[in-house]
C-alpha cells in the first residue's frame, strides 16, 4: 500500500519562513538523532533518517525550494528535483558532516532512464493515456538472469560468504563502528560466475523493447517530467531497477499560445466590427466559442474567456483564455469604400488621443 509522504517542513519541525541557518541547525540535530550508526536494528530510524535528509535537500536549494512551495509533492519527477533514496540520504550526511562515504553492498540498481515523447496540444491540456515502447535491457532468457552460462549456476562468493560485504572498523562520529563494506571479489553481489552466459556476457541483462502505459496529466508542459518508478534498468545479477523519467515535446496549436495556465488568441476584427461591435466565433481547445466585442473596441483590448485556459497541474483548476483584439486596417480599396471612408474621415492633423495602452489592457487582464 503507497504511503503519503508528510510536509517537509513537518519532517524538520520549521516553518515556511525558516532562514538557512536554522534549516541546517534542525537538519544537523534529527541527521544525528535519527542515524543509523547510532539506532543499529532500528528500521523506523532508518525511515526517518531518509526522510529528513530528503526534507533538507529539497528546502535547503533555493530552486527546489521554489518549485515545492508552489506544487508540494507534485513536483517529484520535474526537471531539476531528482531522485532521493536511503544512499543519498548517507552521501547528504558525510557531505554535510565531512565524514567519510558509506560503502555500500549488496545487488547494484539499475540506471535511471530519460525519453521524451510527443503529443498534441489537445493532450497536454486533457491529458492522455498512451502506450509506449522503451529500449531498456531486460533480464537474458539463457540464464535467467544469472549471468551464469547454461549448466552452470552462480555460486557463493568465498569471500564474503555470500553477504555481499566485509566488515571492518572505522572512526565515526559516534566513536569506533563496526562498518559493512562491499566485498572486493564479488563487488557486492554475493555471487560469483565461473562460466559466464555467451548471450549476455555475465551480466545476466539483455537489450530488449518494453511495452508500457504512461498516463500524461492534464495539464502537463515541456518543463514537466513524469517519473515511473523501477521502470529503468534492472540491476545486474537481480539488483533493483532503476527509475523513467519521462519529458514532453508538445506539438504547437494553430490558433492558440500557452502563457502558463492561460492561453493566449489573437483576434482579427475589421474597422466596422471594432466600432460598431460584434458577436465574434473564436476557437479553443473547448471547440468554437462566441464572444461579444463591444462597441468602441480599441486595437490590443483583451477579451477574457474564464475557464477556457490550461488545468493547473496541482488544483486542477483551469486558467483562462485571453483574446486579444487586432484591428485590421484594409489596405487597398476600391472607389466606392473610398468614397465612404471620405465621409467618416474626421482628418484634422491632430492625433486621436489613446486613454490606455496594449499593455496596460493586458496586465489587466492577467490580474483578473
Amino acid at each position: 500500500m503507497a504511503t503519503t509522504k508528510r510536509d517537509y517542513y513537518e519532517v524538520l519541525g520549521v516553518p515556511k519562513t525558516v532562514t538557512p541557518d536554522e534549516l541546517k541547525k534542525a537538519y544537523r540535530k534529527l541527521a544525528m538523532e535519527f542515524h543509523p550508526d547510532r539506532n543499529q536494528g532500528d528500521p523506523g530510524a532508518e525511515v526517518r533518517f531518509k526522510e529528513v535528509g530528503e526534507a533538507y535537500s529539497v528546502l535547503s536549494d533555493p530552486e527546489k525550494k521554489h518549485r515545492y512551495d508552489q506544487f508540494g509533492h507534485a513536483s517529484d519527477g520535474m526537471p531539476g528535483m531528482g531522485g532521493f533514496s536511503f544512499d543519498s540520504a548517507f552521501d547528504l550526511f558525510d557531505m554535510f558532516f565531512g565524514g567519510q562515504r558509506r560503502a555500500r553492498s549488496g545487488p547494484q540498481r539499475g540506471a535511471d532512464l530519460r525519453m521524451n515523447i510527443e503529443i498534441s496540444f489537445h493532450d497536454a491540456v486533457y491529458g492522455v493515456t498512451r502506450a509506449i515502447e522503451v529500449p531498456r535491457a531486460g533480464t537474458c532468457e539463457a540464464c535467467s538472469g544469472s549471468g551464469a552460462k547454461a549448466g552452470t549456476v552462480a555460486v557463493q562468493c568465498p569471500d564474503c560468504q555470500g553477504q555481499g560485504h566485509t566488515r571492518r572498523v572505522v572512526n565515526s562520529l559516534f566513536g569506533q563502528m563496526a562498518q559493512a563494506v562491499p566485498c572486493g571479489r564479488c563487488s557486492g553481489i554475493g555471487t560469483t560466475v565461473d562460466e559466464p552466459c555467451v548471450e549476455c556476457r555475465g551480466q545476466g541483462l539483455v537489450d530488449i523493447r518494453k511495452s508500457l502505459e504512461v498516463t500524461v496529466p492534464p495539464g502537463v508542459d515541456e518543463d514537466v517530467q513524469v517519473r515511473m518508478a523501477g521502470e529503468g534498468e534492472p540491476g545486474p545479477r537481480g539488483g533493483p531497477s532503476g527509475d523513467l523519467f519521462l519529458g514532453f515535446r508538445i506539438k504547437a496549436h494553430e490558433h492558440l499560445v500557452r502563457r502558463g495556465t492561460d492561453l493566449l488568441y489573437e483576434l482579427p476584427v475589421s474597422v466596422s466590427q471594432a466600432v460598431l461591435g460584434d458577436m465574434i466565433t473564436v476557437p479553443t481547445v473547448d471547440g468554437e466559442h462566441q464572444i461579444v466585442v463591444p462597441m468602441g473596441t480599441q486595437h490590443g483590448k483583451v477579451i477574457k474567456i474564464s475557464g477556457f485556459g490550461v488545468p493547473h497541474l496541482r488544483s486542477g483548476r483551469r486558467g483562462d483564455q485571453l483574446c486579444v483584439v487586432k484591428v485590421v486596417i484594409p489596405t487597398k480599396l476600391d472607389a466606392d469604400e473610398r468614397a465612404l471612408y471620405e465621409q467618416l474621415s474626421g482628418r484634422d492633423g491632430k492625433p486621436e488621443p489613446v486613454k490606455r495602452g496594449f499593455f496596460d489592457q493586458l496586465k489587466d487582464a492577467f490580474r483578473g
